[in-house]
């Protein structure tokens, strides 16, 4: 069903029921909604952690909506996304949907109190399970019950190299961890430093080195440790994250590792920090990230990755083995906070695989989440390797810092790799965060 008649076969559905509970309500209002069933004129408030180039791409994915629906959505992104939800929940001032990168803080912000999240039901809850596996539908749950409308995801566990001049010095894309630090001892000896990293990020600063950790975590000790790790099973100080946090260490730690040296690793902008590969010739070789951060790339940079010769492609984060491919990866979440048919139009459009053509379209950098996306729209072949890595995994699992509890995984813990970074131990760190964590 295209665009279009979905939207107006919804948009009957919702004229229907408000029309026959307006029978029982002197108001002629159902439940908050706008009384006559007709969408149109209605707006629509969304809030997230989307901001410069990823709020533009999200507002292109939501034009064609708004034309066809006639809802006005408007959406307000804030780097500082994860206190401020917070707050406005606290307050009695959420938003329409809120737009969340982390599970852990959803399930918090849910079971915070009324109207801090509505469950998923009746038609919304069908298009959702027809359009997402069981592994996002689970993610999506809090104590059982579905809230989330997954927008959009990202294959974290790649490393990207600037192509033409890698080849040219000779390098070859490793198979195995081993290797990849065999490939940063060479590049270092050849007097260039190997890895560009920066994490941060204002109020988020921290998260970019919590994914190194969480990444590692799966890699040296496999998904069941992970999992232990996650639901608190093990102490967050436990001798297997402290060896995560110190193989991360081997290479930030070292000067002759990162562009700036490790203290250049605290006041670059995570969104900043893979420019230098593109400098001629490149000041770093490497940058572990995500596939959003395609649209933080120069532009001139950005034009070329739907060419046949990117200046950019992410080679796989590899295992313990060559035949260990475990992919660490995460998500945006709609959540609804208030129940009104015009939101759940919103929500029910976010649910259908194409919601996010236009992000693709205009900014790349956006990894669907939809069953049924048709990946043959992805332009470049940086988004086809990783849906390839995807695909191809052994193992799969959700950033883990995203399903603790907000206060570690968007707080503490973010806390204790600037501290690490530093130069506090791991082993004290991590047992700073594992006397916090909350009962």
């Amino acid at each position: 069903m295209s665009n279009r008649w979905r939207i107006l076969a919804l948009m009957c559905a919702f004229a229907l029921v408000v029309a026959a509970c307006g029978d029982d309500d002197d108001n002629g209002d159902a439940g908050g909604g706008n009384g006559g069933g007709d969408l149109e004129g209605t707006t629509v408030e969304i809030f997230g952690a989307f901001v410069d180039a990823e709020a533009d791409a999200f507002e292109a994915s939501l034009a064609a909506f708004e034309e066809e629906s006639g809802i006005n959505v408007e959406y307000e992104g804030t780097p500082d996304f994860t206190n401020l939800i917070r707050v406005r929940a606290e307050g009695g001032d959420a938003p329409d949907i809120a737009m969340f990168p982390q599970p852990g803080l959803m399930a918090d912000i849910v079971r915070s109190g009324s109207g801090s999240g509505i469950a998923l039901d009746g038609d919304l809850l069908e298009t959702v399970e027809a359009n997402y596996s069981d592994v996002w539908l689970d993610l999506g749950q809090v104590d059982g019950d579905p809230y989330a409308v997954w927008f959009k995801a990202a294959v974290k566990s790649i490393v990207w190299y600037p192509v033409a001049e890698f080849e040219d010095a000779g390098y070859e894309v490793p198979e195995t961890l081993d290797e990849l630090l065999a490939l940063t001892d060479q590049i270092a000896a050849d007097g260039t430093a190997p890895w560009c990293i920066g994490i941060e990020d204002s109020g988020a600063t921290g998260w970019v080195a919590t994914d190194w950790v969480e990444d590692l975590m799966l890699r040296l000790h496999g998904g069941e440790v992970y999992d232990q790790w996650v639901n608190h099973e093990i102490p967050f100080d436990d001798p297997q994250v402290v060896e995560a946090v110190e193989a991360m260490g081997e290479i930030w730690l070292n000067d002759d590792n990162v562009f700036g040296g490790t203290q250049a690793i605290l006041t670059t902008p995570f969104g900043d920090a893979p420019n230098p590969m593109f400098d001629d010739p490149p000041s770093c070789f490497l940058h572990r990230q995500a596939t959003f951060i395609t649209t933080f790339f120069p532009e001139e940079v950005q034009d070329t990755l739907s060419g046949d010769s990117p200046a950019a492609l992410p080679f796989f984060l590899p295992g313990t083995s060559a035949d260990d491919r475990p992919v660490l990866g995460t998500g945006d979440a709609a959540v609804m906070m208030d129940d009104r048919p015009e939101v759940r139009a919103v929500m029910e459009y976010l649910a259908t695989p194409e919601s996010g053509e236009a992000w693709l379209a205009q900014e790349g950098g956006y990894f669907s989440p939809h069953q049924g996306f048709d990946t043959s729209l992805y332009p470049t072949q940086a988004e086809q390797l990783a849906q390839e890595y995807l695909t191809n995994a052994t193992d799969f699992r959700y950033d883990a810092s995203d399903l603790m509890p907000g206060e570690v995984g968007g707080g503490s813990f973010w806390t204790a790799m600037v501290e690490y970074v530093n130069g506090r131990s791991a082993e004290d760190v991590l047992g700073e965060v594992e006397s916090g964590w909350p009962s």
